[in-house]
């Protein structure tokens, strides 16, 4: 299995008992995760995410089985470079315009959107990190919103998205308001999509197919265990269980 969306690093807004690399990869082990694509949780309210990026790097260099996810802001200068001295050593590139202070869909995140996609490098959004209920009071930033993912899916052939801690109501509002094609450059992990009794898991596989979803945790911040077992409560077929784990990610960075 390929975690889309773990993290490393202390959270500003409750304490983490278990943020550290160690940690993640005993996880992996218990569950089985072959690999994770690990960001530097900090590092979403850092003004420049140079040095998070730094410390991201330095906490998974010893172990392979963590890839990481550094963060590009495209609101400050040489971002270009920054993101041009990360592709082809990362699976993605993070980034987070609304804690940034940034338009989602404005002409900077259009602007990266093209550059990631000139450089084939896949963009992970983060729809939202906490429930609303959950929150901080002084965690006030909204969601990444709907709109912003189309319109970033929009940009070009070459965009890549991968959208963590979406909702079915999420989910089906972007997909449906895009092109076939441009749903193709869309996947979603399934950290955020509710399993029995609602079945909304269920329900989207069966709707937009499974070559639409990647594995995801979420983890320290969810448990991960939750996400294996939404998929072991499915029917699913072996292709399609392999897909959701593995293959759908596998083929966009053979195809990339």
């Amino acid at each position: 299995m390929i975690d889309v969306s773990a993290f490393v690093g202390p959270y500003p807004f409750r304490h983490l008992a278990h943020a550290t690399e160690e940690w993640l990869l005993a996880q992996m082990d218990r569950l089985e995760i072959d690999e994770a694509w690990v960001g530097h949780l900090p590092s979403f309210l850092y003004r420049d995410p140079g040095p998070g990026n730094t410390a991201l790097f330095a906490a998974v260099s010893s172990e392979s089985r963590l890839r990481p996810v550094p963060a590009v802001h495209p609101g400050l200068p040489e971002w270009q470079a920054a993101l041009e001295s990360h592709a082809g050593r990362v699976p993605a590139v993070r980034t987070y315009p609304n804690y940034w202070g940034l338009d989602p869909a404005g002409v900077e995140m259009m602007s990266l959107a093209e550059a990631a996609a000139g450089v084939a490098c896949p963009l992970l959004l983060t729809v939202r990190f906490e429930d609303l209920r959950q929150r901080h009071h002084l965690d006030a930033v909204p969601d990444f919103p709907p709109s912003a993912v189309r319109a970033l899916a929009r940009v070009g052939e070459g965009v890549r998205l991968v959208v963590t801690h979406a909702d079915r109501s999420f989910i089906e509002e972007v997909h449906y308001g895009l092109t076939p094609d441009e749903s193709e450059r869309v996947l979603w992990d399934i950290s955020w999509i509710w399993g029995p009794p609602e079945e909304h898991l269920r329900h989207l596989i069966a709707t937009l197919g499974p070559a639409r979803f990647v594995f995801g945790t979420g983890m320290p911040l969810r448990i991960p265990d939750s996400t294996v077992a939404r998929l072991d409560l499915l029917d699913l077929s072996k292709a399609d269980r392999r897909a959701i784990e593995e293959e759908n990610v596998r083929s966009w960075l053979r195809n990339g």
